[in-house]
């Protein structure tokens, strides 16, 4: 008996009246990972489409994947630079006894070394995300008898990848469990959703516990390192001062600089942002009304200037490349659910993210990095710009029937 027969062997038991049919949710999700469904539409109209929940779901999970590669990297060679610089010959812990064990090294000029090593800080966070967030999401499901969303894959991967690599792991599930139940499914679950879940769990963490996800020791997970990331350099002392850490634009652009997992290379998210625009599951009135607002904002703080608040001076073409912003330009702000739906709507929405993000970093001392709470703005401003947007239309058509 093949895998094919044994789930349609078990699946009346899931059904109603059978005795397993309040887990019909937790069959249904294994049954659709393996195979796709066999439901058909029974009553008109019949859509046809390239693009389904699933694929589109799996085409943003595949549009992560240059961050993820090259997070990975960068994670580990933070860590071996970092070893390098205090002189010590190895790193601690299980890890450490892994890498030391299978003859990998701490050598930050070895790619595969820096890869495993950053490789064994990131599965544990998402296997983590996975398991509290995945519980939550199939407890829903059973109790309110819907199917189990892909969406979840998209969130989970999301939130893994804005964390540092020093997030203790009981804070991983904690941030994402409050990010699906508060952010997502308080609202009915994927599709209502108000907020970004993956953002809600972020902004949790770092209000809730900001020793943690903040400061200059959590950005490179080597215990008794300090280095404070670029946009905080350039907050204290100016983005002239970067040079006094070796940090050029090209390398903040493809991302050789300290920072949470898989947001730090600009270039990477370019890659993956070209990927949802062509796929169109992305788009581009977002991304693009984003950056005119980010350049008009970040201009006209130059052309103001400060004396005592060397933010003023940061240009625009900074502002993309340091922090999370190019990650949040194309992942968080393109989400759909969350986002402005209607076209002019959402060149609004876009630019009203992209001032935010720039009056947040500049005006306000107590956030160097605006992005995230900027979308999370946004996020609650978007259901009232399309609201004006539809009815400026709708007066506009009864002003040419009067």
């Amino acid at each position: 008996m093949n895998l094919r027969q044994w789930l349609d062997s078990i699946e009346p038991h899931f059904h109603k009246g059978g005795k397993y049919e309040k887990y019909y949710a937790v069959y249904e999700m294994f049954d659709t990972i393996f195979y796709t469904p066999k439901t058909v539409t029974k009553f008109a109209p019949h859509a046809r489409a390239s693009l389904d929940l699933k694929r589109t779901m799996t085409y943003v999970v595949l549009a992560t994947f240059p961050c993820i590669l090259f997070g990975l990297w960068n994670v580990g060679y933070q860590a071996n630079l970092a070893l390098a610089e205090l002189g010590l010959a190895g790193a601690e812990g299980w890890r450490g006894w892994i890498l030391s064990t299978f003859w990998i090294g701490f050598n930050p000029s070895n790619p595969v070394a820096c890869f495993l090593h950053g490789l064994l800080y990131f599965l544990p966070i998402y296997i983590v995300t996975l398991a509290a967030g995945g519980a939550c999401e199939v407890s829903f499901a059973v109790i309110r008898g819907h199917e189990v969303n892909e969406g979840f894959f998209v969130s989970s991967m999301l939130y893994a990848l804005i964390l540092p690599a020093t997030t203790p792991l009981w804070q991983v599930a904690l941030g994402i469990i409050f990010g699906v139940v508060i952010g997502k499914e308080i609202f009915g679950g994927t599709g209502k959703n108000m907020f970004n879940p993956a953002l809600v769990g972020r902004a949790f963490l770092y209000f809730a516990y900001p020793a943690q996800m903040s400061g200059d020791a959590v950005w490179v997970p080597v215990d008794g390192f300090t280095g404070a990331t670029a946009l905080s350099v350039s907050a204290s002392q100016g983005f002239q001062a970067l040079s006094t850490i070796d940090l050029s634009w090209w390398e903040a652009f493809f991302g050789l600089m300290a920072g949470c997992i898989g947001e730090t290379s600009a270039f990477a998210c370019l890659l993956g942002g070209i990927f949802l625009v062509y796929t169109k599951i992305a788009n581009y009135r977002l991304i693009a009304g984003c950056l005119i607002g980010t350049i008009a904002t970040s201009t006209l703080f130059n052309f103001i200037g400060s004396d005592t608040n060397p933010m003023f001076a940061l240009p625009w073409y900074w502002h993309i490349v340091l922090g999370g912003y190019a990650f949040g330009l194309v992942y968080m702000v393109t989400e759909p659910v969350s986002a402005a739906h209607t076209n002019l709507g959402r060149w609004w929405y876009g630019g009203l993210i992209g001032v935010m993000c720039v009056l947040i970093r500049v005006v306000n001392p107590a956030f160097p990095e605006g992005m995230m709470l900027a979308i999370l703005f946004g996020n609650m401003f978007a259901p009232l710009i399309d609201w004006f947007v539809v009815n400026a239309n709708v007066r506009r058509r009864r002003q040419r029937h009067v």
